[in-house]
């Protein structure tokens, strides 16, 4: 079963939302085109967290939950997953936003790993060997797509959330089939 959950912005996103889609159609009239990419990139960042404009260090408190609409629907979401006792594969384009988002999981108290591009192939097994087993405690186990969409085999997971798409379609199906197995219950 594949379910769509929108959500709205925060009134904070959706400000810094409007402050930098107005520069991006002023940068794009006055560059003819170009930065336009960057300005959709600005974008992505603000409905994933507003944090992720931040150098001056982050806030480890309820903030960073209320700050962000889809912190905000994990916050509800994931404490009913855990208590139905579900597992979750959770995957994202930004390794700083990851960064974020172990935040949020330490701040709720949810045992997580973590697999992105910096993780070394063996240590990539040995987290999916402690994901998998039968008594593991992790109840998430993080994911960048591009790292963790081919190669693995995380059959105890049965719900996988894409936090923020690939632009390729394929990339978050391959990313959703690591739970899709032969095993999978």
């Amino acid at each position: 079963v594949e379910l769509v959950i929108r959500c709205r912005l925060s009134a904070g996103q959706q400000l810094l939302y409007r402050n930098i889609s107005d520069k991006g159609v002023a940068l794009l009239d006055s560059a003819g085109g170009r930065g336009l990419s960057n300005t959709l990139m600005q974008l992505r960042k603000v409905c994933n967290h507003p944090y992720l404009f931040r150098t001056d260090g982050w806030t480890i408190d309820e903030t960073l939950v209320r700050s962000s609409g889809k912190f905000e629907l994990l916050d509800r979401i994931l404490p009913k997953l855990r208590a139905a006792g579900h597992r979750v594969l959770l995957f994202s384009q930004m390794t700083a936003l990851m960064d974020l988002l172990e935040e949020f999981f330490r701040l709720r108290g949810f045992a997580h790993l973590r697999l992105d591009g910096g993780t070394a192939a063996d240590e990539r097994e040995r987290r999916m060997a402690m994901f998998n087993a039968p008594d593991s405690p992790h109840f998430v186990f993080l994911l960048s797509t591009r790292a963790g969409g081919l190669g693995l085999n995380l059959t105890s997971a049965d719900t996988v959330v894409i936090f923020d798409s690939d632009w390729n379609p394929m990339m978050d199906a391959q990313a959703q089939d690591r739970a899709h197995r032969i095993g999978q219950k």
